[in-house]
């Protein structure tokens, strides 16, 4: 019987799951088999063809409750890009499609090679370095720069991202089924207000927690993956290491449930919805992130893949910014081939991440 080669990886990255949201995750797997299923009001969709189906063709309400858009509209204001609908959401996702285009990104990227320059000279001495912690300073930097936000350290940046994570922690407790203790002793705080300033609009502090919060969910999993399944020579391969960027983005899924509300009845997978009834898109099942490993020689199907950034007119703008951040990570560390030395995954975060994820360079990197 031949052993699965991604089984190490595989068992330490199943306990950002376990460990940050202990009950709806495993509820949640242990109904991926069915395409579709209807738990109470809502319906858990693990098809891929379903979550594209939802995405593209039934009608969303993106102001209610148990929503992204319908926490922004609460928490922040009106404006945020998840809180619109029709030509007004339409000509948001057209701007900021703009801002985030290959030139948008090409621009960004003097602005998170820094953090990249800091963490390789401490592999370079022989130091450990918190990849969580580098995370949270890429994110920073770039989201900064996105929002022209001048930067007064590179210590503000780490403020600003656990800020972001701190806020979107607060606002998941309320769109994804969960006992919320969390919410019902603290309340919502916003985080990002003192940070931003002047910048602390709806649409910027948006971008923030969108940007923050998957960069520091995807990048350190990310590099896990790649130590615990010895992946540096494809990391290192300048040829592949694009397929490898989507391949781990697929199996990391660093936005994994998406929580949505039917505007109107429809049918999907010849089940009814209701309007008001919540779907949750299990994107982390329609990926088969849990069934099929980063094999980049042997990729998923692009069309699986892409789905961890949505479908259709509801795809992520924010996919190529992904990407090229994780492609420049990975060809920066792969020469020294670090190995997790500790790992502690985050509790009742907004997506499944690490709270450290401490790598050293092997000894014959």
């Amino acid at each position: 019987m031949s052993v699965d080669r991604f089984s190490r990886a595989r068992r330490r990255d199943r306990q950002v799951y376990l460990v940050g949201r202990p009950v709806i995750f495993p509820l949640l797997a242990a109904v991926r088999r069915f395409p579709a299923i209807r738990v109470g009001s809502r319906m858990v969709i693990n098809d891929p063809d379903l979550v594209r189906t939802v995405l593209t063709e039934v009608p969303l309400d993106r102001t209610s409750a148990g929503t992204m858009g319908g926490s922004v509209r609460k928490h922040h204001g009106t404006g945020g890009i998840f809180d619109e609908s029709g030509a007004d959401h339409r000509a948001s996702k057209r701007a900021l499609a703009a801002r985030l285009d290959s030139t948008g990104v090409a621009a960004l990227r003097p602005f998170w090679q820094p953090a990249i320059a800091d963490m390789t000279d401490r592999l370079a001495a022989g130091r450990t370095v918190d990849m969580c912690r580098f995370a949270d300073e890429l994110a920073g930097r770039t989201t900064a720069a996105l929002l022209g936000v001048d930067v007064p350290s590179p210590r503000w940046c780490v403020d600003l991202a656990v800020a972001a994570r701190r806020t979107a922690a607060l606002s998941a407790a309320e769109e994804i089924p969960s006992p919320r203790r969390l919410l019902r002793r603290n309340g919502f705080v916003d985080h990002l207000d003192d940070l931003l300033g002047e910048h602390a609009d709806p649409l910027s502090k948006v971008l923030a927690l969108a940007t923050i919060n998957t960069t520091v969910a995807a990048i350190p999993r990310a590099v896990a993956w790649c130590a615990d399944a010895d992946l540096w020579a494809d990391a290192a391969d300048e040829a592949i290491r694009s397929r490898l960027v989507t391949e781990l983005l697929r199996v990391t899924a660093p936005t994994p449930l998406l929580p949505r509300v039917a505007a109107e009845d429809a049918m999907v997978g010849g089940r009814p919805v209701r309007r008001g009834d919540q779907l949750l898109l299990m994107v982390l099942h329609a990926a088969r992130s849990r069934e099929r490993g980063p094999d980049p020689r042997n990729p998923a199907p692009v069309r699986e893949a892409n789905l961890v950034f949505g479908a259709g007119a509801r795809a992520c703008p924010g996919a190529r910014l992904a990407r090229e951040q994780l492609g420049d990570v990975l060809a920066a560390v792969a020469p020294y081939r670090p190995a997790v030395m500790r790992a502690r995954a985050e509790r009742g975060g907004a997506l499944p991440s690490w709270a450290q994820l401490t790598v050293r360079a092997r000894g014959d990197a």
